[in-house]
């Protein structure tokens, strides 16, 4: 049992994959829905600190190197355009970066919703605060999803 918990955990950190396909795995396997969403939510948490700290560091020393240095500097030279938090656009960006984060498509989720943060230089308490936020929407989707519930309701409405 503790082995399929830490492969859900270890499932929901993976990038593009995250808490999106972990939580369909872990109740696929049999694992109960409250302890699989938590363990995913954590997981799927664990890196954005270290994505937040890291990404605008990692492009600011890979700004002028040969191969990589284009697409550096082309996020850095983005992210200069920002809003700045002050302004009108300040909470407005936590709620677009919780809704991102939040809906689970393709190219969405808490590792491109930080790194997108980072190179836009928010606050790392709004970072943390939207991706958690979008994180628990998302794990609630996606376990309506798993358990057939989303379904269930879209056929009420398309018989009613």
């Amino acid at each position: 049992m503790l082995k399929n918990y830490l492969m859900v955990f270890f499932v929901s950190m993976v990038p593009v994959i995250e808490l999106r396909g972990a939580i369909p795995i872990g109740l696929g396997m049999g694992l109960p829905a409250l302890p699989t969403y938590l363990v995913c939510v954590l997981g799927n948490m664990l890196p954005v600190p270290f994505i937040y700290l890291f990404a605008r560091k990692f492009l600011i020393w890979g700004y002028h190197k040969p191969v990589i240095g284009p697409v550096c500097k082309f996020f850095i030279t983005r992210g200069k355009g920002r809003p700045q938090a002050g302004g009108k656009a300040g909470k407005g960006l936590t709620v677009a970066l919780l809704l991102f984060v939040g809906i689970p498509l393709p190219g969405t989720g808490a590792w491109t919703g930080t790194l997108a943060a980072s190179i836009l230089d928010m606050k790392f308490k709004d970072v943390l605060i939207a991706c958690m936020g979008g994180v628990l929407l998302a794990g609630i989707i996606m376990g309506l999803a798993s358990a057939g519930l989303l379904g269930a309701v879209s056929g009420l409405f398309a018989a009613g």
